[in-house]
């Protein structure tokens, strides 16, 4: 390959010659061999943090350190032992913890390949879509708006481009392009006019490219490997869980503290015995769990929506999903099914009905409810169908081997107008082999409309152009919304002849729109105009005026089967859901109303020039107070609508699919892309696509990230409630003179060993029935709130405390124990009594476990062996149980007596009755709901 910036200043025809391709492409055989010589088009990534030092981050952290501290302070206790239990706790920590984050990153990693980034290039003499990583040098790409550009390549060929340089300029506003060579200019490669690059995308207008440089050889390459870090925030909800684990944390050392005074000075133990109880109060109580669980409910959650066809493209995305107000949504293929289907077409002031559904071109036309023949409807609609197919990129491909039925490349709605022309007989790739495309001015958000520009080289169809001096002349096709078309037009297409457009006829077109409108169809209008320029300036001001009127396509897109529901799921959720879409106003009102967005008599229908004129104050009014949907609107309105809703304290959700959707994405707290119809620039700027680009995914994936936020409190309870039976009996101990009732060691092989594979089982557990019946959770709401401490500590927490006491006495007295009676550490009566409460503690939080499993409803709701993971879990805990008690040399460094067969009867209801009264205490809860709600 020659010096790039040559290649700038050769003329288009020369630029072919030099990078030794064609105007049909690269021939298949000539792209692999070019994929094996210049390898795939990808930008290496730099090492990441090895994995050796992202394991021994484990061992520093905060809660680490806390642990570290503690085993310190036991061997210069003299108590070894119990220094090395904890250091077995920070090790084991610390392995789970680094086992947890490899397989988030993996799981990452494979989200990312998921969405692959495809590029259209002509190869073979047709237009194919191909992964962007199978770009290599010569291959002539097309470009449209919305796209990113994946290799650096030379344009040949431009419409109206401009394109996004912020990657190297900075420059938000997008710079043209043109295809022109630049002569011998003195510019750096950045500044060439005619290139464009990898990394950037497609503000406005297309064009073809042939690519020059991929890989690493890119300017992005070489940017990128010098600038490549790797910097991921803490989420707002790692970032609560975080603080509350040190919030604990730092109780637990107050705990340990005061309980260390009192053993000294009230119970009068010896100061090693005292400060040996309290460093297992403090080691018992560090949540090093939570960050690990956390980082467990994301990614298993992810996993999930991902099945559901949601990609969240960042684990912190689902919880703020969990908490949306407000689901800001586009109408088309996001509501409804993106299958456009011609169901009427309007010309000559007549009405002709169009049958057959999908993209097969088997169908038929009737007129008054009677059918007409393929040639009759093609002479009679030769006029719009030319300019609906001549004023169209999409493309139709037969069915074959690989596909068995019609498939099509491009906008569904374009390709619904093909499939209307095929249906008629008329063969528009014939009639195309007389005329040439010379320019198009590409669809506008803003003006609502798209032209192609085309030289006839024969004698024209339309009567007043069949001169034989205007054999070769040029015409441009024009079509767009209704009303914004109609506008430009100063003449109507009737009988065969261009005639004088007046007041009448143009209200009589209007007319037929709002009566489409009304029956929820998508109409198009289109026009042509004779020679629409003499200076070959092809510019929208040029172009576009003095239209001649040609007819009206109307489309049925029909809801999704699922939408109506989902909605319904959403308000009861108590989630709005504002409908924003650029269709008409009347189609959207009657899209909304049968899936059930609006339902009251008085629905406010803003446009795009309501919002233009209308204040702040106003407009949060009306999305206060009032049933509105927005309709005609331009991405700039959807930016003002989210920035309106958040500064309301709204959590918004905002989906999109176009390039100038992006500021409205990243605007909103949850912007949503399409995964289909979406550009490469709204899924980049989005926090999550749908694969499937349906409204209902959405509302699926709220509930998941409803569901991450309560298995996290479901696992604080969890944590927390143990805390009570391991501090009573020691409170008992020190008021009450009686053997020690539990040991450091026990308290840490709890939570060691017994409680960490329950405890994450709880992350992993399915959103609760009632989860989407709930409002959204306040921004005030904080995992550690009063509910969350009251069930925790004052109810499961006092009730497990006091099974513990009742074995813990239970084994004393049955030995001949009575108050009073001096005991001393390490006799076998108060190993075997410590060991009792040991096990008393399992059982009851056997009971809390499955207990938790649900915050509001009852577990036998959602099943009692619905979550296998709980189920492992507590077999995984009953055999550490049995091991720690009866593996002699386990026993021996925990401190355990052998217990009888009698003493595991005795706490066998234990978690029955943890369970049951749980269960008893959420059914009061729902009855003083209901009564309240009733109220």
């Amino acid at each position: 390959m020659s010096d790039n910036l040559s290649i700038a200043r050769l003329t288009p025809d020369k630029v072919f010659a030099e990078l030794n391709t064609a105007r049909r492409g690269l021939t298949t055989a000539e792209a692999q061999a070019r994929l094996e010589e210049y390898g795939a088009n990808r930008i290496p990534e730099l090492k990441k943090r090895s994995l050796v030092w992202s394991f021994l981050a484990n061992f520093y952290h905060t809660f680490a350190l806390l642990l570290w501290f503690s085993a310190v302070l036991a061997f210069v206790a003299a108590m070894p032992e119990l220094g090395w239990a904890i250091i077995g706790v920070v090790v084991i920590n610390a392995l789970f913890s680094f086992w947890q984050e490899f397989k988030a990153e993996k799981a990452t990693e494979a989200l990312k390949k998921m969405v692959p980034q495809f590029a259209k290039v002509i190869r073979d003499g047709d237009m194919q879509q191909i992964l962007a990583a199978e770009l290599v040098p010569g291959d002539l790409i097309v470009l449209e708006e919305g796209d990113s550009i994946s290799a650096d390549a030379r344009l040949i060929e431009e419409y109206e481009l401009r394109c996004n340089n912020a990657t190297f300029t900075g420059e938000s506003e997008p710079a043209n392009r043109t295809a022109d060579a630049i002569g011998q200019k003195e510019i750096t490669i950045l500044e060439a006019p005619n290139f464009v690059f990898s990394g950037t995308s497609i503000a406005a207008g297309g064009g073809k490219a042939i690519v020059f440089a991929t890989g690493e050889e890119t300017q992005f390459g070489h940017v990128a490997l010098l600038t490549q870090t790797v910097h991921v925030d803490l989420s707002p909800l790692q970032k609560e869980v975080k603080r509350v684990a040190l919030i604990v944390a730092f109780l637990a050392i107050a705990v340990g503290g005061a309980l260390f005074v009192a053993g000294y000075s009230i119970a009068k133990l010896a100061l090693a015995d005292a400060a040996i109880f309290a460093i297992g109060m403090i080691v018992a109580n560090v949540p090093e769990g939570l960050l690990p669980t956390l980082s467990l409910a994301l990614a298993a959650a992810v996993q999930k929506m991902v099945k559901e066809n949601a990609l969240v493209k960042k684990l912190s995305s689902v919880e703020t999903l969990g908490s949306a107000t407000v689901i800001c949504t586009d109408k088309t293929g996001t509501l409804t099914q993106n299958e456009m289907t011609v169901r009427k077409i309007w010309t000559n002031q007549e009405e002709i009905d169009v049958l057959g559904v999908g993209y097969d071109p088997a169908g038929s036309f009737t007129k008054d409810e009677q059918p007409l023949e393929a040639t009759d409807a093609a002479e009679r609609l030769s006029a719009v169908l030319k300019a609906s197919s001549y004023c169209n990129n999409a493309r139709l491909s037969a069915p074959n081997e690989e596909k068995p039925g019609w498939t099509i490349l491009g906008d569904p709605t374009e390709a619904a107008l093909l499939v209307a022309t095929r249906k008629a007989g008329y063969d528009y790739m014939a009639a195309m082999e007389t005329e040439t495309r010379l320019y198009e001015l590409p669809f506008e958000s803003i003006r609502k409309r798209m032209s192609a520009i085309h030289t006839v080289h024969d004698v024209a169809r339309f009567p007043e152009a069949g001169a034989k001096e205007k054999a070769t002349h040029e015409v441009a096709y024009i079509k767009g919304a209704p009303r914004e078309v109609i506008d430009l037009c100063t003449h109507v297409w009737i009988n065969g002849k261009a005639e004088k457009l007046t007041d009448a006829a143009r209200n009589k077109i209007l007319e037929r729109n709002d009566t489409f409108a009304r029956e929820a169809l998508r109409v198009l209008a289109f026009a042509y105009r004779e020679n629409p320029t003499k200076e070959k300036n092809y510019t929208v001001e040029a172009v576009e005026n003095n239209l001649t009127f040609v007819g009206l396509m109307a489309m049925i897109d029909p809801p999704r089967l699922e939408v109506e529901e989902a909605v319904k799921k959403c308000q009861r959720a108590h989630i709005r859901v504002i409908m924003i879409t650029g269709d008409y106003g009347l189609t959207a009102e009657s899209i909304a109303r049968r899936i059930g967005i609006v339902k009251g008599e008085n629905v406010r229908i803003l446009t795009g020039t309501d919002l233009d004129k209308m204040e702040n104050e106003e407009l949060d009014h009306i999305l206060k107070e009032e049933e509105v949907l927005f309709a005609r609107v331009a991405p700039d309105h959807k930016l003002l609508i989210a920035t309106r809703l958040k500064e309301m304290g709204e959590v918004v959700a905002m989906t999109g699919d176009g390039v100038n959707d992006a500021p409205a994405l990243k605007k909103a707290d949850i912007g949503v892309a399409m995964g289909i119809a979406g550009t490469d620039v709204a899924k980049e700027a989005a926090d999550v696509i749908l694969l499937d680009d349906n409204f209902a995914t959405i509302v699926n994936a709220i509930s998941e990230g409803r569901a991450v936020y309560d298995n996290i409190k479901k696992f604080i309870v969890y944590i927390f409630a143990h805390l009570g039976p391991e501090a009573i009996p020691f409170i008992i101990f020190i008021l009450f003179r009686t053997p020690l009732p539990i040991t450091p060691m026990q308290i840490i092989a709890i939570d060691l060993g017994t409680e960490t594979l329950p405890a994450l089982a709880l992350g992993v557990e399915k959103a609760e029935p009632d989860i989407m019946q709930r409002p959204p959770r306040s921004n005030k709401d904080t995992l550690l709130n009063k509910s969350v401490l009251f069930r925790a500590y004052l109810f499961i927490g006092l009730i497990e405390g006091a099974l513990v006491v009742l074995a813990y006495f239970w084994v004393l007295l049955r030995s001949g124990w009575h108050m009073g009676m001096v005991i001393p550490i390490g006799h076998p009566l108060m190993v075997e009594a410590s060991t009792m409460s040991f096990l008393a503690i399992v059982a009851t939080q056997v009971g809390t476990v499955v207990a938790c499993r649900t915050n509001r409803e009852s577990v036998f709701r959602i099943g009692l062996f619905s979550n296998p993971w709980i189920i492992w879990g507590l077999v995984f805990e009953i055999g550490i149980t049995i091991a720690l008690i009866y593996v002699p040399p386990v026993a021996k460094f925990f401190g355990m007596f052998p217990l009888g067969w009698h003493d595991w009867l005795f706490v066998a209801p234990f978690p029955f009755v943890v369970f049951f009264a749980e269960e008893a205490r959420k059914w009061f809860s729902r009855r003083r709901e209901v009564a309240n709600t009733s109220v």
